[in-house]
């Protein structure tokens, strides 16, 4: 069910009980009393940066006073900087895992997990592919398992042209690598390592644009961005073939690689006013912008009992 995976708590990680004051949203945010001001620092997952980067443009054009920088070191990437104390919100793809929670629990960090969108990893072909406009799970799972030797589109099913695959993905610190390989190859972090690897999804958009045998998968949002140049691969997990897209997202039907996307912070960051009130901003606006930047929003009673809880703080 969504609402269980969105409602996870991984060890130490709670779902959304921020110890906040009340400090408004949205727009409410500029008519305290005083001008917030202050750096907000985030890094991170590249699959949900689009998000993060709007949410704050516009934040900053409500509070000129504040400066937030937006990273994307990977989600792996971002909890490290998370854990060690150099940020104050992280970026996930992925909830985090025990053996992050372990080093934030070294450093005095507990780290606070917000459920923030829904998004459909999209496995992606160039246009001129024809032939793998659907594949089934197990052919997948045969391409990318470690130590395959499928290196030809033939190899998948016979009918296919005898053509070289190339293949494109996220580096080993994303997690929407570790996603993938769970969802489809059957076990975390284990992948074929041929292939060609970003940690910048736009990389690997250009990758599969310009080269007709490409294979490659990312972050729904970025596929959308570049739909006129990409075409994506309907997924077969024995239902048959469904493409993914909002509404297949939203329900679950575009199956394994629906999953919910996070941000994460911690109790030394809600010490920040300008932190606080950049949180509540988010949330208040989650519906506005998650959808502007290709995702798919949590339900909208969920986002209003989340900033209850907030205002109630």
């Amino acid at each position: 069910m969504i609402d269980s995976k969105l409602a996870r708590v991984t060890g130490a990680a709670m779902v959304l009980l921020l110890p906040l004051a009340a400090c408004g949203g949205g727009g409410d945010v500029s008519e305290d009393t005083y001008e917030l001001t202050g750096m907000v620092t985030i890094d991170g997952s590249s699959t949900v940066f689009p998000i993060s980067e709007a949410m704050a443009e516009e934040f900053q054009i409500a509070n000129s006073g504040v400066r937030v920088t937006v990273g994307i070191s990977g989600t792996g990437g971002g909890f490290k900087k998370f854990c060690g104390g150099e940020t104050d919100i992280s970026d996930a793809s992925r909830p985090i895992k025990s053996s992050e929670i372990e080093l934030c629990r070294e450093n005095g960090i507990e780290a606070i997990e917000i459920p923030v969108a829904w998004d459909g990893l999209t496995v992606v072909r160039n246009p001129a592919n024809d032939w793998a406009t659907c594949m089934t799970v197990d052919e997948l799972k045969r391409v990318w398992q470690p130590g395959s030797s499928i290196t030809r589109w033939n190899q998948v099913r016979p009918e296919w042209p005898d053509e070289e695959i190339k293949l494109y993905g996220p580096d080993t610190d994303s997690g929407t690598f570790d996603y993938f390989t769970e969802a489809i190859v059957g076990e975390e972090d284990a992948s074929r390592d041929d292939y060609t690897a970003s940690a910048d999804d736009n990389v690997l958009v250009v990758g599969v644009e310009g080269d007709r045998g490409s294979l490659g998968y990312f972050g729904f949002a970025y596929y959308e961005e570049s739909s006129d140049k990409l075409g994506a691969v309907a997924i077969d997990n024995g239902s048959g073939c469904v493409l993914p897209g909002r509404e297949t997202i939203e329900t679950g039907t575009y199956a394994p690689l629906s999953r919910p996307m996070f941000i994460y912070t911690k109790a030394q960051a809600l010490a920040k006013p300008q932190v606080r009130a950049f949180l509540q901003f988010y949330l208040d606006n989650a519906t506005i912008f998650v959808p502007e930047v290709g995702y798919v929003p949590l339900d909208g009673e969920r986002y209003t009992g989340l900033l209850g809880t907030l205002n109630a703080n």
